[in-house]
């Protein structure tokens, strides 16, 4: 039996129609983009070697291990708070300029991501996210797990496609190795649901472009045939999902690390003089931006953050990356600084 929602009428959309709204409109590509229209993600395999996922990898833990913090990715026992930079749910990074080390550059500047988002957008003239990674260890103790956070990174007032979110894999994913989950089937149907309860704001915190679940309105897309999916996948893996996909994700509960980077991109035609000037602030700052590459452009100067294990700012974020990119061509045109 259906279980009703509680139905809070808001105010209309007043946002301007989105020159890409259509896009993921009908499963008509007879390709990967089908699977991303019905069920709101995909998972495209090999975007970037094992091999090349897996060095990633390597660099990741090196640069957990490069912290004065004692952290040894051999030695369980300092999988903790006190040996690892600060973190949230379990594991992703957002202080210490993360979002401009060279090793996640370079996984943004890999042929086969490009490839990909070129594939979704129809240009390859792209900006990127300056977004972060996560690495989840296995058999934490000290992480307090607070359950569920379905949500979608897209504002209730929007109209159709926004924003095609990325994660690249790089470790082996499976049913117990922690990762992406998402709604299946709730992308195509998110206008359907926010037409029946409204799309009253109730945000209490982050951009303009979030939104969290009841559980009553979880129990809303049960009724019309969704059901959660974790996705598996390989080093290499690239996984996007549309950000209408009403998505979380979850720890490792095997033996396996989940270690990956977040990445997004979109046209680089949809940045305005004003986005441009943020993302150039964020570039010279090594700020990082949300998952949308333009627009939504929440930057405010770098603060140390609150250590969890001493309640104390973290001198060692000083918000400066140990290997802070190399500002190539491609680089700097997919930050948005450089045009194409």
């Amino acid at each position: 039996m259906a279980v009703p929602v509680i139905t809070r009428r808001g105010p209309e959309p007043v946002f301007p129609p989105f020159e890409y709204s259509d896009l993921l409109n009908e499963a008509s590509f007879g390709d990967w983009r089908d699977a991303l229209v019905k069920d709101g993600y995909t998972v495209i395999k090999g975007a970037v070697s094992r091999e090349r996922a897996l060095a990633a990898r390597e660099e990741a833990f090196q640069w957990l291990e490069d912290f004065p913090l004692g952290f040894k990715r051999d030695d369980p026992s300092t999988f903790k708070n006190e040996h690892l930079p600060n973190h949230m749910k379990g594991g992703m990074i957002h202080g210490y300029g993360i979002a401009h080390e060279q090793w996640l550059w370079n996984l943004r500047t890999e042929p086969g991501v490009i490839d990909a988002f070129a594939k979704v957008w129809g240009t390859r003239d792209l900006v990127v996210s300056f977004d972060s990674a996560a690495v989840m260890l296995p058999n934490r103790t000290d992480v307090v797990d607070k359950g569920r956070w379905e949500h979608i990174d897209q504002s209730p007032s929007r109209r159709g496609l926004y924003c095609v979110q990325g994660i690249l894999n790089l470790n082996d994913c499976g049913p117990e190795d922690g990762g992406l989950m998402i709604l299946k089937g709730s992308a195509p149907i998110i206008e359907e649901f926010f037409n029946t309860i409204g799309r009253e704001e109730t945000r209490t915190w982050g951009p303009v472009d979030f939104y969290s679940f009841t559980d009553d309105q979880h129990q809303w897309f049960h009724d019309h045939g969704c059901e959660w999916v974790k996705v598996c996948c390989e080093p290499g893996d690239l996984i996007l999902w549309d950000s209408r996909a009403m998505h979380y994700n979850v720890r490792p509960t095997g033996q396996r690390d989940r270690t990956c980077a977040y990445i997004c991109m979109a046209p680089a035609k949809l940045l305005s003089n004003e986005d441009r000037q943020k993302r150039k602030v964020a570039f010279d700052q090594y700020l990082g931006t949300t998952h949308v590459p333009f627009a939504s452009l929440h930057l405010r100067a770098h603060t140390p953050g609150i250590r969890a294990d001493t309640g104390l700012p973290d001198p060692l974020d000083t918000g400066i990356p140990r290997y802070p990119r190399v500002a190539t061509d491609t680089v700097l045109k997919l930050s948005g600084i450089a045009a194409y």
